[in-house]
């Protein structure tokens, strides 16, 4: 048996010898594997007879029965099996080369018999892979790193081809396992990535071959202007083209499921300029092949729909792809700073203004990702002009005949099939996926996972925030939650309710009135009033004969009429209005009276001239001296002075001030010094202020209010209008 706690390439096992003699020999070793042959995978039948669904069902469950075999062995015979049992290795890779993709027919299996054997087989074989890039399983069970790395690299138990099926397959609901796995092997056996840069190249010629299957020929930036495709003159047959649009959906789907899930590898395609050939690509092919789908003449309908959903499909992945590359090589070192964050933006930049001559690629990566939100971070990081991109962006849209969506980020709001409920505390909660998403989710934990019931699962998705790779890994290591071990995992998906029709349940006033056409087949329209065209308020001159006796009225004008004597003007519809009547020596006093505060009649009273007075002088005179004495103060206060004393004035200011003055608190003000020294001696806090108050203060006086004053003056009639 295994020793504990040593490697398994370390240990060493007695095992009887043919003639029963027992040796010992590694534990890794060909003698130590079970004899069994693993048959090859065969893809679900389309519309297939009965027989073919027999023998695919049958062969499929042998599939699993093998490797639910092998996944119950231990440690070291797994790995004895794994290693040396070549007929393991064909079976695993015929899954990889024929396992139905996500469009292709076969997803769709014909009877859910097929379906349940296909997600069982789909399952079976992911664990395997799982086990085989895991090294240590528990502190008993484990291989030296760098032994494993060895074993896996030297045995092509793992290779660049099949970790891109690996991706493209098991990627959906399996990220992070698939991440983690990955890492492990990349980690273990660092030659993997030099196997991934020789990888790229022949990537990339997969878009040089679509173009010469096109007649399409891009030899490179320096090339001249390449051929357009011309449906007419082209000999792509309906199966070519067929061909060649699922070789590109294939290509395209791989590679970005693979940078999706590590995106470390996004190094190793930005180092072999994968961007700006993966746009050339799109904005030389899309169009032309675009338009062979549409244009080529299909016998089923039906083909030609899949060929532009396939298309369309590659498209978006390739535009997904190119964001990817900008993201972790560009858009994600800025955002983390560093020293070299102006080296990535300026990278960055050169990107998006290499965009501007792909005039289709930008505007569909715009749709997707809008440039705008990265265009705000560069101006943050490197502060430089950007308006040009934006312009680019716009002139890309109008260039492809399209018009650019008002809001490019759409918030989805619950719709009423998103109210999804369950037992166990699902049940009324607002489901914060759309229902598409939702199926997708369930299908793929159902795809490892076939014995739950789609109840037990939505309440598990509820739980875990709808995260169905944290479910999956919590079913599998047995880590529920205690609500959800008490389900039924078993338990069927609840049923929907399905809401009244609104009208069955309308109120409204007017309800089976003889305009009701909710409740009635029938309504006279002879009793509906129709308006007026535009066209026909247009032709409607009516108000133009309304007006016209009124605008007769002035076509006659009379110069003079001569009035009879004892006639009045009234009696000819004239008016005895003057306008040229002089008033000059009217009484009237026009404005003499108007309360501005200063009027002629109300500032001094009409007084009579002391000379054309009658009665006695001296009488008047002493009464004279008894009314001054007493109109002292008025008389002083009313009298016109045109300039009145300074030494009243000053007497005045001077009890002002000492008023002031005898307030509590009160602080005589410092005498402004606005001169201070001469220049180059420095100046003191004080001359520094004073000069700072004059020049804040300088435009309350002075000269600023003379408009205001002439105002003034011209109203009292003082200046001549």
């Amino acid at each position: 048996m295994a020793c504990a706690r040593v490697p398994l390439d370390e240990q060493q096992v007695t095992e009887p010898g043919p003639l029963g003699k027992e040796h010992t020999v590694p534990a890794l070793h060909p003698v130590r594997k079970e004899e069994r042959c693993f048959v090859p995978y065969k893809s679900p039948p389309e519309d297939g007879s009965p027989a073919e669904v027999e023998e695919f069902l049958e062969h499929a469950k042998f599939i699993t029965e093998d490797l639910e075999w092998l996944l119950t062995l231990p440690h070291d015979k797994f790995w004895c099996q794994v290693v040396f049992d070549e007929s393991l290795q064909r079976c695993l890779d015929s899954y990889l080369h024929h396992a139905p993709r996500g469009l292709d027919p076969a997803t769709l299996p014909s009877s859910p018999a097929v379906a349940d054997m296909q997600r069982s087989v789909h399952r079976a074989v992911f664990l395997t892979f799982l086990r085989m890039a895991t090294h240590k399983e528990s502190k008993e069970n484990f291989i030296t790193a760098a032994v494993f790395g060895e074993i896996i690299y030297e045995n092509f138990l793992f290779d660049i081809p099949k970790i891109l099926d690996l991706c493209v397959l098991f990627g959906k609901g399996n990220s992070q396992l698939l991440n983690k796995m990955i890492d492990n092997i990349f980690t273990q056996q660092p030659s993997y990535y030099s196997d991934l840069d020789e990888t790229v190249p022949t990537v990339l010629q997969v878009f040089d071959t679509i173009l010469g299957k096109c007649g399409l020929h891009c030899e490179g930036a320096t090339a001249m202007e390449p051929m357009k495709l011309d449906i007419q003159r082209v000999t792509l047959l309906p199966h070519e083209l067929v061909d060649l649009i699922l070789y590109l959906c294939d290509s395209t789907t791989t590679i970005h499921a693979f940078l999706d899930i590590f995106p470390a590898a996004c190094s190793s395609f930005h180092s072999h300029n994968f961007l700006s050939r993966l746009t050339s690509f799109y904005e030389t092919a899309v169009p032309d092949l675009e338009k062979a789908v549409r244009k080529r003449n299909f016998d089923d309908k039906s083909l030609q729909e899949d060929l532009w959903k396939r298309l369309s499909h590659s498209c978006r992945k390739m535009v997904e792809t190119a964001h990817l590359l900008l993201h972790h090589t560009c858009l994600q070192p800025i955002l983390e700073g560093g020293e070299n964050m102006l080296t990535f933006a300026e990278e960055l930049l050169q990107h998006f203004t290499s965009f501007l001559t792909e005039k289709r690629f930008l505007s569909d990566y715009d749709e997707q990702f809008p440039i705008a939100d990265d265009v705000s971070l560069l101006q943050q990081a490197l502060p430089t002009r950007t308006s040009y991109l934006l312009q680019g962006v716009e002139s890309a849209w109008e260039s492809v005949g399209r018009r650019k969506p008002q809001s490019q980020i759409q918030h989805k709001a619950p719709s009423a099939s998103a109210y999804q409920g369950a037992e166990g505390g699902a049940s009324g909660a607002i489901c914060p996926v759309s229902e598409a998403e939702l199926e997708s989710l369930l299908s793929c934990i159902r795809d490892l996972l076939p014995d739950l019931g789609e109840g037990f699962l939505l309440a598990c998705l509820h739980e875990y925030n709808y995260n169905s790779e944290l479910v999956i890994n919590n079913i599998l290591e047995d880590r529920l939650a205690p609500n959800l071990d008490k389900l039924d995992r078993a338990m069927p998906r609840p049923e929907k309710e399905e809401l009244p029709n609104v009208m069955d349940s309308r109120s409204n006033v007017f309800d089976d009135d003889e305009f009701d056409v909710f409740r009635r087949d029938k309504v006279d329209m002879s009793r509906i009033w129709k308006g007026r065209s535009a066209r026909e308020m247009l032709n409607d001159k009516q108000h133009v004969a309304e007006q016209r006796a009124r605008y007769q009225a002035y076509e006659t004008v009379v110069d003079e009429v001569v009035i009879e004597p004892g006639e009045s003007a009234e009696a000819y519809g004239l008016d005895d209005y003057d306008d040229e009547y002089d008033d000059t020596y009217d009484m009237n006093q026009v404005g003499a009276n108007d309360l501005d505060g200063d009027s002629l009649l109300n500032r001094r009273p009409f007084t009579v001239p002391q000379v054309l007075r009658k009665g006695n002088k001296a009488q008047d005179d002493e009464e004279g001296e008894d009314e001054d004495e007493e109109e002292t103060l008025p008389n002083n206060v009313n009298r016109d002075q045109f300039v009145q004393d300074p030494a009243l004035l000053r007497e005045r200011a001077e009890a002002r001030r000492a008023t002031m003055q005898q307030r509590k608190g009160f602080r005589p003000e410092r005498p402004s010094n606005v001169v201070g020294k001469p220049k180059g001696q420095g100046q003191t806090l004080e001359t520094f202020l004073d000069r700072r108050k004059k020049e804040a203060s300088k435009s309350r006086t002075s000269n600023h209010n003379r408009r205001t004053m002439a105002d003034r003056k011209r109203n009292k009639g003082m200046i001549p209008s």
